[in-house]
């Protein structure tokens, strides 16, 4: 019996990166996914890893069929990252996504918050590096507001850990049930992770200013991450249906709105998260089955649209429509690929997307949330809009831009080759995922006559609706703002605030104090010794009948003498006598 952290195995697996060198690097971080992979398929329902710590009992490894299938998931979608990043020689990036995906795996393994916290920080920190690893201006500026986004979100969710521990005196993370401050400050903080409007403008600011390697892996980890925590903790409540079916249409507004294809991809990302929340809202068994096989699918199917785009980015150096089309001649495979991706995210019948979506759909029905399911069904139809038809035809089809960069590389296409068929195959074959679904349900059939049906009819009016608007929906080189446009202005209002405040005050001290106040006290400090002895040595020149003049002389000798610290032994045991004497009097 196998009882290893397979995060722990990918974070030690990064500490021993730069020792190799050369492609055993690649075939290294290849090797380790696959090992977690193995080892997730080994642990028992029940197995845990615990360790005492101040008092507290500390589970790093809690082992069920919820922490499982995102196990699953996570190791296989890292073993197709690295295949396809197989021509990266940049040991940072690699070292970065280890740690990244480790941590991710050692939040949906903790069984306390203690152990969540310490993985979901460290998760933060990594992924950082994935976007400054592209080393453009840009891709500073993002990666420093997606950590202070998200250090904001740590702090929330820190502070309501602490409050939920002092009260209730357990580190257990299971099912909250109580609507305190506690709770909802670490409902704040997972929404966070998870992009949830209006909180949600790290993910479009940063991912697509992240390395071509780098967009694929952050594609999965961080808001999936936040989808098990809230599956975990706070299974049915119905704020997360509000906030989850905000989350599918604004998603959906954005992505019309933007010209970047990666930037499309971001926004598609919050809204399909939004879907999942949903579920977890509805809180029913086959919601909550529903939200983490569609995270399952969802991880495949964007890494292999991130996957597509990458390969467009890294063969081009383009990313915006105004600049792509015609590219379906020279990269017929990373179109094919995309296509399947695209079709899969909009839910076609015969792709992972349709498999999975239906079951949170479906529990709306059962639940008669009518209003929910409308808002879901009509999110559906947008999502073919936006990364079903949008995206592959204004990169690979549309207006010829001229452009003739040739295939992208051999493990690229191998990825996305391997990511293609999965989503196929799930599609087709939903029963093994479905069998490692987290709570038991009865069976479901996904292509009853009226699922099928009905999700035609609504892409089939998405395509009508966008050849008929087409020219409305042409790119134009333009930017669309989205809240981060808030603490962007306001953190450089802030900034110039601050700057003026803090170091218009500086100057003022500066001024009174440094060069007034002390230097004067420095000034006094200097020319004291010399001003008392001459005072106290005076009466003895007037007694011993020296003139004016040389009273003067004198005295300049003697402050001559006490700045070059050239005194007299004589004037120096004056000085001592008098100054015992004085102390003898007072």
């Amino acid at each position: 019996m196998i009882n290893i952290h397979p995060g722990w195995l990918l974070i030690a697996g990064a500490l021993l990166l730069p020792l190799i060198g050369g492609k055993a690097r690649n075939w290294f971080v290849i090797f380790l996914p696959a090992a977690a992979l193995y080892i997730i398929s080994q642990l028992q329902p029940g197995m845990s890893l615990q360790y005492h710590f101040f008092g507290y009992e500390l589970t790093f490894l809690r082992v069920d069929r919820l922490s499982k299938i995102f196990g699953y998931i996570f190791t296989l979608n890292a073993f197709a990252a690295f295949i396809y990043a197989f021509y990266v020689k940049d040991s940072t990036q690699h070292m970065a996504a280890l740690f990244y995906i480790g941590s991710a795996l050692g939040s949906v393994f903790a069984g306390d918050l203690v152990s969540l916290y310490f993985h979901w920080e460290v998760m933060a920190i990594a992924s950082t590096f994935l976007i400054l690893s592209r080393r453009t201006k840009k891709a500073m500026g993002a990666g420093l507001r997606y950590i202070l986004m998200h250090i904001f979100g740590g702090l929330c969710l820190l502070a309501g850990i602490v409050l939920y521990i002092s009260k209730t005196g357990s580190i257990d993370f299971n099912a909250m049930t109580e609507r305190t401050a506690a709770t909802y400050l670490i409902l704040v903080g997972i929404l966070v992770n998870a992009a949830a409007p209006p909180l949600s403008a790290w993910l479009s600011d940063a991912y697509p200013e992240a390395t071509v390697t780098g967009g694929v892996i952050l594609s999965a980890y961080t808001t999936k991450t936040a989808v098990y925590t809230l599956i975990r903790g706070f299974p049915g409540w119905e704020i997360l249906i509000v906030v989850g079916c905000i989350m599918t249409i604004y998603g959906i507004i954005y992505a019309l709105l933007e010209n970047d294809m990666r930037r499309i991809l971001a926004y598609s990302i919050i809204n399909q998260v939004g879907f999942m929340v949903t579920g977890v809202g509805i809180g029913t068994v086959m919601s909550l089955n529903g939200a983490a096989a569609h995270a399952f699918a969802h991880i495949i199917y964007k890494a292999l649209l991130w996957m597509s785009a990458g390969s467009v980015l890294y063969m081009t150096g383009k990313s915006k429509c105004t600049e792509l089309g015609g590219l379906y001649k020279t990269m017929p495979w990373t179109m094919i690929f995309g296509t399947i991706g695209a079709l899969a995210i909009s839910s076609f019948p015969g792709t992972s997307g349709f498999t999975t979506k239906t079951l949170i759909i479906e529990s709306s029905v059962h639940q008669h949330l009518f209003w929910v399911w409308m808002v879901l069904e009509i999110a559906s139809a947008g999502v073919f809009l936006h990364a079903g038809i949008k995206f592959p035809y204004f990169v690979f089809f549309a207006k010829d831009r001229g452009l003739r960069p040739g295939e992208t590389n051999r493990s690229m296409l191998v990825a996305m080759a391997f990511m293609a068929f999965l989503c196929i195959f799930l599609g087709l074959f939903p029963g093994p995922l479905y069998d490692i679904l987290p709570f038991e349900m009865e069976h479901y059939h996904a292509y009853s006559f009226a699922h099928v049906t009905t999700q035609l009819q609504l892409l089939m009016l998405s395509a009508l609706v966008f050849f008929l608007f087409l020219p409305l929906l042409k790119r134009t080189d333009t930017i669309a703002i989205d809240t981060d446009w808030i603490y962007r202005r306001g953190g450089a209002f802030f900034y110039s605030v601050v700057d003026r405040v803090l170091n218009g005050f500086n100057e003022v001290v500066e001024r009174l104090v440094v060069k007034g106040l002390v230097r004067s006290i420095v000034n006094f400090s200097q020319l004291a010794p010399a001003l008392v002895l001459s005072a106290l040595i005076y009466p003895y020149w007037v007694i011993s009948g020296f003139d004016k003049k040389e009273r003067a002389q004198r005295k300049e000798e003697l402050y001559r003498d006490i700045n070059t610290g050239a005194m007299s032994v004589g004037l120096i045991s004056i000085s001592v006598l008098l100054y015992l004497g004085i102390l003898f009097i007072f």
